[in-house]
């Protein structure tokens, strides 16, 4: 090696060496109350910090120190929303559906079942409203939150103890129904029980209750179909239940390229939380099948009983909500609509 070679080399290591260390670190507290492979969760840990961090490897200014706090290991779920508004998380999941009197607007899909079954769609449409329609996205500012990415689950059903062939099968039947979607069951005869995922299947193996609205991602992990082993499709729908979110005060104090990259990955992060859905509900089903589900599909003629019986359970909602409720409903079945979807009930009719 030459003088000149050598010299050459080591002025290009000290470079290097320097553009590292010019390279910003940027600590960004991140976590959730629940674990990695949670669907809602899934995709913060394997899209969205891999590719924020992919987008600033690029531009070789920044780079993310990521403090994770999944599982749980903050705060639980019923301390989403003031997890990240407090600042307790920089980012974090934020279930709007446990925060109906905070943030109700966010739960215009639970009060008008029956819109779509297509989770990748409403998280598609969820994204732009929650950007773009300043109802809802000055209801997250309020909370000191800025939204990225849409969660959603995939379609709930009845899983029961007994077969679901007609509307009167369902009659004095008690199933679990927990918040909001007790409401679904109004007119049917059953009668809703509170719980949550992780009480349904005791419920129902002592009697408590002989079933449940639910959805595939979310009873496989359960078991639940071990003592409910009747899945009847009824299509209630997706709904949408939250939403990825920045602490606000966070997010405007960092660079511009940050918060740009958050952005951009905010977007892949949709997409594989759509396909991570899609790949849990097709694996529960088929695995569920294996274990001894029997699935039937109800009637389009008992179906339409059912939607058709509701009451407006959507008028509550209204009320509580005002006329921002009236802009954001009529903006989310605009949606449905432009996107080819024809609702099973025009929820927005004469509103």
């Amino acid at each position: 090696m030459t003088i000149r070679t050598l010299f050459a080399t080591t002025a290009l290591t000290l470079l290097a060496g320097t553009a590292a260390w010019a390279q910003e670190s940027i600590t960004v507290n991140i976590g959730s109350s629940h674990p990695e492979a949670n669907i809602w969760v899934y995709a913060m840990k394997n899209a969205f910090q891999p590719e924020v961090d992919r987008i600033l490897a690029e531009a070789g200014e920044y780079q993310i120190n990521w403090n994770e706090a999944y599982g749980g290991t903050l705060y639980k779920f019923t301390d989403t929303r003031a997890a990240v508004s407090d600042g307790i998380v920089d980012v974090g999941m934020v279930g709007t559906v446990w925060e109906g009197a905070a943030m109700p607007l966010q739960n215009v899909t639970y009060f008008t079942p029956f819109a779509t079954e297509d989770h990748k769609l409403l998280i598609k449409i969820f994204d732009d409203l929650s950007a773009n329609l300043p109802e809802l996205h000055d209801s997250w500012s309020a909370q000191n939150m800025v939204p990225l990415s849409s969660l959603i689950t995939d379609s709930y059903d009845i899983y029961a103890n007994f077969q679901i062939n007609t509307m009167e099968d369902l009659q004095n039947r008690k199933l679990n129904a927990p918040g909001t979607s007790a409401n679904w069951l109004q007119g049917t005869g059953a009668t809703p029980v509170d719980g949550a995922l992780t009480t349904y299947y005791t419920n129902i193996q002592t009697g408590v209750t002989e079933g449940t609205l639910s959805f595939a991602s979310g009873i496989l992990p359960t078991r639940v179909y071990e003592v409910a082993p009747d899945l009847t499709r009824v299509g209630i729908g997706s709904m949408y239940f939250g939403a990825i979110a920045a602490n606000m005060d966070f997010y405007d104090g960092l660079p511009a390229p940050v918060q740009e990259a958050f952005m951009a990955a905010a977007k892949v992060t949709s997409t594989a939380h759509g396909d991570y859905v899609t790949e849990l509900a097709t694996k529960a089903m088929t695995d569920m099948q294996a274990a001894g589900l029997q699935v039937h599909e109800l009637s389009a003629e008992e179906k339409a009983k059912w939607v058709d019986g509701l009451p407006d359970i959507v008028s509550p909602w209204l009320d509580q909500t005002g006329e921002a409720g009236k802009v954001v409903l009529a903006a989310y079945f605009k949606a449905l609509r432009d996107n080819g979807v024809t609702p099973g009930r025009d929820w927005d009719a004469g509103r």
